[in-house]
């Protein structure tokens, strides 16, 4: 077996084991299937081993893939980290910019990064506006991406290993109606009244998976059905024209932007929360993640970012992950570059 695996293979392999199918992995890789498939077929017989078993509908990891998958992820991330040391010039200082997803406009990352700039004017931010954790992380896999924001439970075990986390935000939840529906006159919405309504919480967006994942959490047992699996909606305009064709209520965020024909109200009874997290992927340094870490601390503090009103609700799996919300940064936090 050879030791001086080209990464590029090793980022095929980790794409084909994350999707367990080819061509979402070509896409996600900005690659030909075949060009994959040979990739893939190259690393099998440079390590000597089965990585995949496949036919014309199916892919899963052999117990060969399963076993060398983390050593690829830690691989990748060592080689991302020394390229960011090879891309910084002596002296420069704060060298190369950072990559930062803030999601949307109205999240909690642009606050972040606009406290981040005002109090570190030297540092160079990149900004992506890509909505989604779960298609975040996958840069951050890949090296194309170093920080991001969002719900880390929502995550698969294997996706969270190769990242680290804080929390800065727990973020009340609203639900959005057409103005013509019986709850638009409501100041608030009451969680029991959207029993026998149908919820959209991005079902079919592979992007925004974990968003998915705390929808199902919070409707269980409660009576409220979640829209079926839907393509990925662009626009504002795209985006309500099909919520009111479909008489969909949308799950989000008390700050999500306004749509037209729609109207934004506050969930009560209890307050459902989601955990925002800053998320970056392990063994990044950076001055730039400590100025967005920073960043977290004041506004969080300003703000009360970590208080939980009475009554309000967690699924337990975002309880297990994020466990006592205190300033356990992590060594981006303690970066001093």
């Amino acid at each position: 077996m050879r030791d001086d695996t080209d990464p590029r293979l090793l980022r095929a392999f980790l794409a084909v084991a994350e999707e367990l199918h080819f061509t979402r992995a070509a896409a996600r890789l900005f690659v030909a299937q075949q060009a994959l498939s040979r990739d893939i077929r190259r690393l099998e017989q440079a390590w000597g081993r089965d990585l995949f078993q496949r036919d014309t509908r199916h892919v899963a990891l052999t117990p060969e893939g399963h076993r060398l998958l983390p050593a690829v992820r830690r691989a990748l991330a060592a080689h991302a980290e020394l390229g960011q040391e090879l891309g910084r010039a002596p002296g420069s200082g704060s060298g190369r910019p950072l990559i930062v997803d803030v999601a949307s406009s109205t999240s909690t990352g642009p606050r972040l990064l606009k406290q981040a700039r005002r109090t570190a004017p030297g540092l160079d931010f990149v900004v992506h506006t890509h909505s989604g954790l779960a298609r975040a992380v996958r840069e951050m896999v890949d090296g194309r991406l170093d920080i991001s924001f969002g719900r880390v439970a929502g995550l698969r075990p294997e996706a969270r290993a190769a990242l680290e986390h804080q929390l800065v935000r727990f973020d009340p939840l609203a639900v959005m109606v057409p103005t013509d529906h019986q709850l638009a006159a409501l100041p608030q919405v009451p969680l029991a009244a959207l029993a026998d309504e149908i919820l959209y919480a991005a079902a079919g967006n592979e992007d925004t998976t974990e968003w998915t994942d705390y929808a199902h959490c919070l409707c269980t047992g409660r009576g409220i059905e979640l829209a079926p699996p839907y393509p990925k909606i662009e626009g504002e305009v795209e985006f309500s024209r099909t919520m009111r064709r479909h008489r969909w209520l949308v799950l989000t965020s008390v700050s999500f932007m306004a749509v037209p024909g729609m109207v934004l109200r506050p969930l009560t009874d209890p307050v459902p929360l989601t955990p925002v997290s800053m998320v970056w992927r392990r063994g990044l340094r950076h001055p730039g993640a400590k100025a967005l870490a920073d960043a977290a601390r004041h506004l969080g503090s300003a703000e009360g970012w970590l208080e939980r009103p009475p009554g309000s609700w967690l699924p337990e799996a975002d309880l297990r992950v994020i466990g006592p919300y205190n300033d356990s940064a992590g060594s981006v936090m303690d970066n001093k570059e």
